[in-house]
């Protein structure tokens, strides 16, 4: 069998591909596959305090709220931050401060409007607390268990400063829920694996903790005020090392968020998710878009080879070694993210995804309104 220059040239660059692939499924995403979830700890450590923000969220927080309200746990506030909202939220927290002696309402004021933003109201959250260890979620949030917050408590080890959680989406009917869920499970295998790897470089705001000390130390989001996003992502990415950061997934620990139901929105969340990347530290900068080049360029290729017909076989079975090796590790950690329905369409939906970020990342160019709210 013999082959053209152009036909060595796309093999050669299809191996590149497949390598640099295998390596971010066997050499990081496997680690969260084989990571041994412990037990959660019954023994309490120290208190809490807990930071919602919440604009025009009076539906959610009545819905949502009271599960954190209630948690398992001897010493915790909740601290409920109210960006300036016009929908009832002032008085459905008034209701429930009566009832609740462990929640303590903030109020942005109208004269905020300047700055405005999640960051500034969670700033004035954080000032507000009254403990060391801050665990941060949304007002349309629910966690899976009352055991959340034993397992997002500070851990033994005293050096850990940041402890990143898990937080999937509700499932609802349609192929975008299953598309948002699916795009939502791959972002957190990466920055879960790459923490365990040593090399945390983001975290989710739906579930998160970290040290009010470590806030003010680093001048919390000064460095990235201007931008609406990047309350959670942006402030890991400055602050979290292999020694200061951990991960929590336990099943109990996993709190459930509310997904997009329309595409503009859905587009528009992903737009400031983009804003806040373009901030990230250059080694992660390179090392993320890479992944999504290689991912997109391995397709392209792989569907270029199979129009000639002496690399069509070589191309077929490149791809499907790709495929079995991401079918040995991605459906397990579909399964530990309570994903497990998902499995089954795992090949089908990974090439839809790849097509499904491109084509996002082409359309986010021309959404140019970005807000919290």
């Amino acid at each position: 069998m013999e082959f053209n220059i152009l036909e060595i040239s796309l093999l050669i660059a299809l191996g590149i591909c497949l390598l640099i692939q295998l390596y971010f499924i066997l050499g990081v995403h496997l680690k969260l596959a084989l990571y041994r979830v412990s037990d959660i700890q019954e023994k309490t450590l120290a208190p809490l305090s807990v930071i919602i923000c919440a604009r025009n969220e009076a539906e959610n927080l009545a819905q949502f709220l009271p599960s954190v309200l209630t948690q398992d746990y001897p010493a915790f506030e909740v601290v409920v931050v109210n960006d300036r909202s016009w929908d009832g939220t002032s008085d459905l927290l008034r209701d429930l401060e009566k009832q609740h002696a462990n929640l303590k309402v903030v109020q942005v004021p109208d004269s905020a409007n300047f700055i405005a933003g999640k960051k500034f109201a969670a700033t004035m959250g954080i000032k507000a607390a009254t403990n060391e260890w801050l665990v941060f979620t949304d007002a349309d949030c629910e966690p899976a268990s009352n055991n959340w917050l034993k397992g997002m408590q500070q851990p033994a080890d005293e050096e850990v400063a940041i402890l990143l959680g898990y937080s999937p989406y509700f499932k609802m009917k349609g192929l975008l829920n299953v598309l948002i869920r699916f795009e939502t499970f791959f972002t957190a295998v990466n920055y879960l694996s790459f923490a365990l790897k040593g090399m945390p470089y983001m975290g989710v705001g739906r579930n998160m903790a970290y040290k009010k000390s470590l806030f003010f130390k680093n001048k919390g989001f000064a460095a990235h005020m201007h931008i609406p996003s990047g309350d959670d992502d942006l402030f890991v990415n400055a602050n979290a090392t292999p020694k200061n950061t951990t991960i929590q997934i336990h099943k109990d620990t996993q709190v459930w968020s509310e997904p997009k139901t329309t595409f503009l929105s859905y587009l528009q969340q992903k737009k400031r998710h983009i804003g806040a990347g373009k901030l990230y530290r250059p080694k992660h900068k390179f090392i993320l878009s890479t992944q999504i080049a290689v991912q997109f360029l391995f397709y392209a290729l792989v569907i270029a080879l199979a129009c000639f017909k002496p690399t069509q076989y070589i191309a077929l079975a490149v791809f499907m070694l790709n495929l079995i090796v991401g079918c040995f590790v991605y459906p397990k950690l579909l399964k530990r993210l309570n994903y497990s329905e998902l499995s089954w369409w795992f090949p089908v939906l990974y090439i839809i995804l790849i097509v499904f970020l491109v084509f996002n990342a082409v359309l986010s160019i021309f959404v140019k309104k970005v807000q919290w709210k």
